[in-house]
């Protein structure tokens, strides 16, 4: 009977109140046809902005996590070939430049930095996504703020298309 309410509340006509459901209104009726057209179409509509949020923020947690797990392998297929990466200095333009870049990242043991994302947002289509948050040092004192912006590839996964982000501002103490 839930089922039957469902198709009800997509425009079929309504019965009353505990009159029985006729065959005409189960079996080849057009509103019936165009209400489940319609709940078909519904359920193929892309995920919601929140859900695609969700998906980018998994995302660059994995990609931070390949960093911080020195797998650099795995770090670099979260690159879109046509990726850009702002450093303080220069901007590495394509994936081999930034791969060349940030290979020497990858030479200590442990990771000079780490990051996690605190705000991730992605377009009405569901195919940009922005994340940022704070880059802490070794120690885990916040050094800096993290921006990326990924892109939803044909098979549903995201790749990093710009990078970049900036340093803390230096605080200076106050004599007391």
């Amino acid at each position: 009977m839930k089922r039957l309410r469902l198709v009800f509340m997509l425009g079929g006509r309504t019965p009353d109140v505990g009159s029985p459901t006729t065959p005409a209104m189960l079996n080849g009726s057009r509103s019936l046809k165009r209400n489940l057209g319609l709940l078909f179409l519904v359920l193929a509509l892309p995920a919601s902005a929140a859900d695609r949020a969700e998906e980018v923020r998994g995302t660059e947690i994995a990609f931070a996590k390949a960093f911080a797990d020195r797998d650099a392998k795995k770090f670099f297929l979260y690159l879109a070939d046509d990726a850009q990466f702002l450093g303080r200095r220069n901007t590495m333009h394509g994936k081999q430049e930034v791969i060349a870049g940030w290979s020497e990242f990858f030479k200590p043991s442990v990771a000079p930095f780490r990051w996690q994302p605190e705000r991730v947002v992605t377009n009405a289509a569901g195919d940009l996504g922005f994340s940022s948050g704070p880059v802490f040092d070794e120690a885990g004192v916040q050094i800096g703020t993290f921006t990326s912006t990924w892109v939803r590839q044909p098979d549903g996964s995201w790749k990093i298309l710009f990078d970049g982000g900036s340093a803390c501002p230096t605080t200076k103490q106050s004599a007391q």
